[in-house]
């Protein structure tokens, strides 16, 4: 015999009888209003989702002028037909974004680079997150020019008053990223540097020349262009760096494949890692785990990125008060099997 009790919605009430608060604590949780720690706000989020609980984003949201629409921008390369959702920072950005905001009561749209300026001024959405804006960024205009609500994923390269981002602390992650690697034995460390007009690899190249003078160690970089081809650029460069006398004892790359080109390199000058050469880089990829030897990484947390952008970009909607409107998110290294020293100098001593 069927069940005669029907399927009733998950309430306002029942999303705070689980979390302990009040209706108006989840209401600010779920709206990105109010001045809430985030501890609350991810207690609140939590109960929303075991409950089932969905907010009626569409209804409010009109209510207010608004779709319940957050756009995501992926642009770093131009119009370029670049495949974002391949590369696992990307990927990883993309999905932590649009589950923040479902969980927040938004629907988000992840906009095709190759938009006319038409589409851009006119695709109705209440926000946008611009991932990795340039120093020339004609979309970054286009956005300003519409008046949207918008938060940058990085600082953007020609900063305007009012601009709003999540970044990673670059400083605090690299300098953990170069200690473990002194800690290794490590004192020629290079870094291979690509040639791009957003902020990463500034700011990467500034961190790392700091903590060299720091250090009274040489900055070692030898940088390539991104485009077309980063791969086959990388890797003669990593050869140029390789072909140095005296030549690095560590290699660090700071792109998703940064790692396969320096063991490519180093495979080629028929250097042994970690014996002969330590390898690290910057990635998001699981993979990096099972590469012989499997390479230390970097992370920069793409899937805590997107929930601070997420809620940032909705604070902005809401017009919240007192919110950080520069927010830094914390690396985290993974140390693996390529930089566990001792590394061999080139006359062969330890």
């Amino acid at each position: 015999m069927r069940s005669s009790r029907a399927w009733q919605r998950p309430t306002l009430g029942a999303v705070a009888a689980r979390a302990g608060v009040s209706t108006a604590t989840v209401s600010n949780a779920l709206n990105g209003t109010g001045r809430l720690s985030e501890t609350t706000r991810q207690r609140v989020l939590a109960a929303a989702r075991e409950l089932g609980y969905a907010p009626a984003s569409t209804a409010r949201a009109l209510a207010r002028g608004g779709t319940g629409v957050l756009g995501l921008t992926m642009t770093a390369y131009g119009d370029l037909p670049v495949p974002y959702t391949e590369i696992p920072y990307y990927a990883q950005l993309a999905l932590g974004a649009i589950s923040a905001a479902h969980e927040r009561g938004y629907l988000l749209m992840v906009m095709p680079s190759s938009l006319s300026p038409w589409m851009w001024l006119n695709t109705p959405m209440d926000g946008v997150i611009h991932v990795d804006p340039r120093a020339d960024d004609p979309v970054r205009s286009l956005l300003r020019e519409r008046g949207v609500p918008m938060v940058c994923d990085g600082r953007p390269p020609q900063p305007h008053w009012g601009d709003v981002w999540v970044d990673i602390d670059y400083d605090t992650g690299l300098r953990l990223l170069l200690d473990h690697l002194t800690e290794a034995g490590a004192r020629r460390i290079a870094l291979s540097q690509p040639l791009h007009d957003n902020e990463y690899p500034h700011l990467i190249g500034r961190a790392y020349a700091s903590w060299c003078a720091e250090h009274d160690l040489p900055t070692l970089v030898e940088e390539y262009a991104s485009l077309p081809d980063y791969f086959t650029a990388e890797r003669e460069a990593v050869s140029r760096l390789l072909n140095r006398d005296p030549r690095p004892d560590a290699v660090i790359g700071i792109y998703s494949d940064s790692g396969h080109n320096i063991l490519a390199a180093a495979g080629y000058h028929g250097l042994r890692v970690p014996q002969d050469l330590l390898v690290a880089c910057i990635s998001e990829d699981a993979d990096y785990a099972a590469t012989t030897p499997p390479v230390t990484t970097l992370s920069l947390r793409p899937d805590r990125v997107s929930d601070e952008a997420v809620d940032l970009l909705i604070a902005l909607i809401n017009a919240r008060t007192c919110v950080d409107r520069h927010r830094l998110v914390q690396p985290v290294l993974a140390p693996r099997r390529s930089t566990r020293g001792p590394v061999r100098r080139g006359n062969g001593t330890l």
